[in-house]
């Protein structure tokens, strides 16, 4: 029996509003990880090792940066005359349908039905760009065909703290195991009924997919002007498809975790620093992207690093604990970074402190200066994280409070 053929669909297209001023000038998907990678190379890592090579890329918002973090492709094995990788935006002309821009991840599937139905696939597999996970792709297939599902999506047992964010998934006979059927959808709920969630990560059977679309369209009555009222998947298409057909689960089995809000992103630094994060675990299944050319880091003499990933081309003098600094950044003597994430070719000058932070690429903090979070401490809450737009210099001797938002360009 034939492999069903897959047309994968990632949606990396919005303004990623949740990351505040780092994302002003940049989609998130172009957000690095683990200091060498990027959020997009995630699901192109895992549609690589799930040897699914049909790939459409929906962007929107800054696409020409979206377009050189992939490359058309290349580490993915995806730059090809037949299939691969194609870069699909916003485009004017085709009707006021089709037109424009999106308001929602089901809507943007509704915008391009035309791509589907000349891909023509056995099943669309539609997948988010700013998760962090490891996955084949396989195994959710597997399920989604042998149960003649509808809709299948991948699960993640989180917890109702947490489950608040994401759309929480109810099943019928309680049991979360491959293939259960999905009783009801709950999107965003403020007293989640349970802890699983669908990870964004969704086979469709196509035709059933144009279907329900369509319908939903149709019966809205916001749907003239372009806007087609059908928002997000969990707002009216999980849920239309859970009462008119059948919804199952595949659970997702390692790690999962949305990185699209800073809190969240910052506490998967600190899973990777633990231990728990397992994208760089599987030998057959690496992480793959764009290499730097970057030479090793330095460490010198009277340097500390304690429990952190230092990228290549790093100059460390001073302290790090906890830390995950990406490439090129200079760290003097005295200088101190805390339980932060700190993009390239940043410059923390001599007994400078940076604490609890998410620190953009060329920012200059000069000597003296205090950022964040004072030594020692591991506040979670989002409003102790300090966000640093890219570009940004905090001047000599500069006392900067906790949780500060400072937008691309700000001379403290």
């Amino acid at each position: 029996m034939r492999p069903p053929r897959v047309l994968a669909m990632i949606l990396a297209g919005g303004q990623g509003s949740r990351m505040d001023v780092l994302t002003r000038e940049r989609p998130k998907p172009v957000l690095p990880f683990g200091g060498t990678h990027r959020l997009i190379d995630i699901p192109l890592s895992n549609l690589r090792h799930s040897r699914i090579d049909e790939v459409l890329m929906c962007v929107q918002y800054h696409a020409v940066d979206l377009e050189r973090a992939v490359g058309g492709g290349r580490p993915w094995d995806l730059d090809r005359t037949r299939g691969g990788l194609l870069v699909v935006g916003p485009e004017e002309g085709r009707g006021a349908e089709r037109s424009g821009f999106s308001t929602g991840n089901a809507d943007l599937l509704r915008r391009y039905r035309h791509e589907i139905r000349r891909s023509d696939p056995d099943v669309v597999l539609v997948l988010s760009a700013d998760h962090v996970y490891s996955a084949d792709y396989h195994d959710l297939l597997t399920t989604h065909v042998e149960t003649g599902a509808d809709c299948t999506l991948l699960t993640y047992d989180l917890s109702k703290k947490e489950a608040v964010n994401h759309a929480v998934v109810q099943l019928e006979d309680g049991g979360h195991e491959a293939g259960a059927r999905v009783s009801s959808v709950d999107y965003k709920p403020s007293s989640p009924e349970t802890s699983i969630v669908s990870t964004e990560v969704i086979a469709y059977d196509p035709e059933v997919l144009m279907d329900a679309l369509g319908t939903l369209h149709a019966a809205d009555d916001d749907a003239e002007g372009g806007d087609t009222g059908l928002g997000d998947f969990g707002d009216k298409l999980l849920p239309h498809l859970v009462e008119h057909g059948t919804v199952v689960v595949h659970p997702h089995e390692g790690y999962w975790r949305d990185a699209g809000r800073p809190d969240s992103y910052l506490r998967a630094h600190r899973d990777l620093l633990d231990g728990r994060v397992d994208l760089f675990s599987h030998p057959k299944r690496p992480l793959l992207g764009a290499t730097t050319n970057r030479p090793g880091a330095q460490v010198r003499a009277g340097a500390e690093i304690v429990d952190s990933m230092i990228s290549p081309g790093c100059d460390v003098a001073g302290r790090v604990v906890r830390s995950v600094l990406g490439p090129g950044v200079v760290v003097e003597p005295g200088a101190e970074i805390v339980d932060s994430v700190v993009f390239e070719d940043v410059v923390v000058r001599r007994d400078a402190f940076v604490g609890t932070a998410i620190v953009d690429h060329r920012v200059e903090f000069a000597a003296g200066s205090r950022l964040g979070v004072e030594t020692g401490t591991r506040l979670p809450v989002d409003e102790d994280i300090s966000l640093v737009g890219r570009e940004s210099a905090v001047g000599r001797g500069v006392e900067v409070s906790r949780g500060v938002r400072l937008e691309p360009g700000t001379r403290a």
